[in-house]
Order: C-alpha cells, then structure tokens, then sequence
C-alpha cells in the first residue's frame, strides 16, 4: 500500500469516526528551469468505493479476535480470515430470549442468530460468512460476544464449585468461579495425527499405505447446518438414515457453498461401499480431531492456589447467556 494511500484511508477512518480532517495537497512534480521553480499540484481523491476503505467503514465497532485463543488457533483458516464482533443488542437478545430450551432446533438457531447479527468474517477485503466458522469455535465465539455484551460485569455467570473440588482436602474452596473464556480447556489433536497438519491446505493430509492420502479437517457451521438439515428432513419424513457416516462425514467436506443433501446422499453411497479397514480409520481419525471446549472448566484455588476441575454447565439455563438471571443486584 503506498504512502498516499495509507494517508487517505487514516483520513477516512477519522471521518467515520467523526472527527474533522483537512484536506492536503501533495507535490507531484517539480520542475527546475533557471533557478525558476513551477509546482504542480493534485488534491488526493478518496473514493467510496475504494475496498480498504469499505472494509474499514464496515468494520466501525467492531472487535479483531485473535485466532490463537480459539480451539483451533486458526490453524484451519486462510491466512487473510479475520473474525470482528460487537455486543449484542437489545433487539437481538430481546428475540434470543423467546427460544425454548428444550427445544434443540431453536436453541441452535438462536446461538447461530447471534452470531449472524454481532460477527463479521473477512477474507482481507471480502466478505465472508459465519458459516466459514469451524464448529468446533462456536461455543468460544459466542461468549466471547457474551463477555463483550456484559464487559462491565453487570451479567456475571457463576459456576458453582463443590466443597470437595480441591485437590488440598483440608481447603476451603470459594463456592463460584465466574465462566469466562480464560477458564475454557480445549481438546488436544493427538500427536500422531498432528504431524500429518498441512500448513498449506490448512488440513492434516494423511497419508495411508492402502488408501493414499486422506484430507481430513473439523468442519465447518455450515457444512454442520448442512447435515442437521439432512437429518431433520429424513426424520420428519419418517426414513432412516445413517448416524455412522453421518457422523464421520463433515470432516472429510471443507466447502459447505452449494453442498447439497444430493451431495451428502452421493458421500454416504460412497462411504458404504468402503471396506472395513478404511471406514474404521476415517471414523477414529474423525474423533481424533474433535478439538472443541471440553466439559469442564479448570482455574486456580483462591485458599491454596491448586487447580480446581469442574463440570462445565451454563447456570440458569443456555438462555442466561445473554439474560440476565438474577436482578436482584438492580433492585432497590
């Protein structure tokens, strides 16, 4: 990006932002003739429909995730994927708070809704959708808008700890750990996967002495919104389907643009034709690459400073994400 560019997206980014930049003009020549001296000069355009600066109007409010922190550490992104994100607004947590929790369909549409209305995704200057979201990342996505909704800690989600949760017996734990992203463990891809990772496919090329390679990654939202699609048509229309390759399948499908149920039904043909051997090595390398948030939560004993484990759960229920369960500090 040359210099003058640079200036003019800086004064861009400033109007945006509502402060007052005078515009400059810039010599683009000089021309020496006898000791007389003729400047030309050019005032710098800014144009609308310049990308950098559409991206940075666009992106006005918004939040750079570092990729390092999710499950993944972005290891399965291009390199220009960038994830920004807002707080939720009262519309938006207004219509979170009519799904029913018993319901799984609503409960993960509503999740995916927040994600719709607070996340953006880029691939440098384009446009990218949140579909492009591994799975795996969800959960961590959305409390990371949570802890930004509630930055100020007016919506504070408490995990009970048991008194016995200490390693140090003679302990006396403090009663809640607050549920935040800095308390999440991640599963691990073990060892003898990860040294097949692809640096450049951003996947883990497998290579296999019956079979050749095998090109496996965790999928993505949409490739996952793609299958539950697929279950939910077959259930409701009363026919089986097959929860063995269903199960193993999205980690073998990167693309989710213009994958279809025919394409899923042709991928679930082909897995039954496989041999044995073949479909027992996808499907145990498929659960070897389940590098999502695991069940529990770790943080330090405030008494004795050992590392305390307990269950992960979501205290008042999914909806208290972004409700606030108690009100009690509001009142008068």
């Amino acid at each position: 990006m040359s210099k003058d560019h640079e200036e003019n997206i800086k004064k861009e980014f400033a109007k945006a932002e509502g402060i007052s930049v005078e515009a400059t003009e810039t010599p683009t020549e000089v021309v020496k003739d006898l000791g007389k001296v003729e400047t030309k000069v050019q005032k710098n355009v800014i144009t609308s429909d310049d990308p950098e600066i559409q991206r940075i109007q666009a992106l006005t409010g918004y939040t750079k995730l570092n990729l390092n922190a999710f499950p993944s550490k972005g290891k399965f992104y291009r390199e220009d994927f960038e994830i920004h994100i807002r707080p939720a607004r009262v519309q938006e947590i207004r219509a979170y708070s009519t799904i029913d929790e018993e319901n799984l369909k609503e409960v993960d549409e509503g999740l995916n809704n927040i994600i719709v209305g607070c996340c953006k995704v880029q691939y440098g200057n384009q446009r990218g959708s949140y579909k492009d979201v591994l799975e795996e990342d969800r959960i961590f996505l959305i409390l990371s808008i949570r802890e930004l909704t509630f930055k100020t800690g007016e919506q504070v989600l408490n995990m009970p700890i048991g008194k016995k949760s200490c390693k140090t017996s003679t302990c006396s734990v403090q009663d809640s750990e607050e549920l935040k992203t800095s308390n999440l463990q991640f599963n691990n891809i073990p060892e003898t996967i990860e040294k097949y990772y692809d640096p450049v496919e951003k996947c883990y090329s497998i290579t296999t002495k019956s079979y050749g390679v095998i090109k496996m990654a965790p999928p993505t939202i949409g490739v996952m919104r793609a299958i539950t699609d697929y279950i939910r048509e077959k259930e409701e229309a009363g026919q089986h389907w097959d929860k063995s390759s269903l199960s193993a399948l999205p980690y073998l499908q990167r693309e989710w643009r213009g994958w279809n149920q025919k394409d899923i039904f042709s991928m679930i043909t082909s897995f039954q034709g496989w041999d044995t051997t073949k479909y027992s090595i996808v499907y145990r390398l498929a659960e070897d690459m389940k590098i999502g948030v695991k069940p529990e939560m770790v943080f330090p004993c405030q008494s004795c400073g050992e590392e305390v484990t307990v269950p992960l759960t979501f205290p008042g229920g999914i909806k208290a994400l972004f409700i606030v369960s108690d009100i009690s500090s509001e009142l008068l």
